[in-house]
């Protein structure tokens, strides 16, 4: 059985499928990722910007490990991203280009699975046939990646983000189906141009529908909305909220028992506020005990 924990990318726009995948405890993951996205950056209306296309390469290390918690499953992700991203946008109907290199903001995870996913041994695993599992998680955006308070396009957010969500897993025969709910909740951002930058709560809705091969290939389907988030700037107007749509593609390709090669794609179907990227992205991950 090929194990897979899917920590290839944890950002926030990102749709990831498999989170509440059990496995073993004890099981390492360690993954590196590259993703391609582009496309282009809508600014709200107090930010004089227009027309902003973006070219962006990602290189993710993370780490994973299956974990025990109170007698149920769990898994502890962390994720380190380097960046380097280009930018193009008429600002005040002047034709302007700028370029960003370095790490952007961390993300550690913990999920444990409340509901049907004990803690097992990697032989007590081999006869264990899930078929639903409820989870819970914990998601948190560390504010260390690259900020420079006087320019409005950076790689870190100078903010901490936290997100707790719950989950459905349901596998039927070779099928999986799954359904996340979450909630975003952002510190201020004390230094934005000089300002004090607040966003309201964030809801997201997740859905994937996966299917199994004999042979340890998977394919998912996914999409994901996003909903609320209004931003204030400084002593302004609150913003419209946003309601973004998502969809995607993954693919995993096992190479043996203990390596896979992860393949995915995402697109925005409608995008009011935030990043309308096309994300390409590859993760060679090697699984050991």
């Amino acid at each position: 059985m090929i194990i897979l924990l899917g920590v290839s990318n944890l950002r926030a726009q990102d749709i990831q499928p498999r989170v509440y995948a059990p496995a073993p405890v004890g099981t390492n993951v360690i993954t590196l990722g590259y993703t391609y996205s582009y496309g282009a950056l809508l600014f709200d209306k107090t930010i004089p910007i227009t027309d902003t296309d973006a070219s962006i390469h990602g290189i993710n290390a993370a780490y994973s490990r299956a974990t025990k918690f109170l007698g149920a499953a769990g898994r502890f992700d962390v994720v380190l991203p380097l960046v380097r991203g280009f930018w193009d946008g008429q600002v005040s109907d002047l034709s302007q280009s700028t370029d960003r290199f370095g790490m952007a903001d961390p993300v550690i995870r913990y999920a444990v699975f409340i509901k049907g996913a004990p803690a097992l041994t990697k032989e007590e695993f081999s006869d264990f046939e899930p078929e639903t599992i409820i989870g819970l998680t914990m998601r948190m955006q560390v504010p260390l990646g690259q900020y420079d308070p006087d320019r409005l396009i950076n790689l870190g957010t100078n903010r901490w983000t936290f997100s707790p969500q719950i989950g459905l897993w349901h596998a039927f025969r070779n099928f999986t189906f799954e359904a996340y709910a979450g909630l975003w909740l952002f510190t201020d951002n004390t230094n934005f141009l000089g300002a004090t930058r607040s966003q309201n709560p964030l809801a997201t809705l997740q859905a994937h529908v996966s299917y199994a091969f004999n042979n340890g290939l998977w394919i998912a389907a996914s999409t994901r909305q996003s909903f609320g988030g209004a931003v204030t700037t400084g002593n302004g107007e609150r913003l419209d909220p946003e309601t973004n749509n998502r969809v995607g593609l993954s693919l995993a390709l096992p190479l043996s028992k203990n390596y896979v090669i992860r393949l995915s794609g995402t697109t925005g179907l409608s995008t009011t506020i935030g990043n309308d990227y096309t994300t390409f992205g590859i993760g060679c991950q090697a699984v050991f005990w």
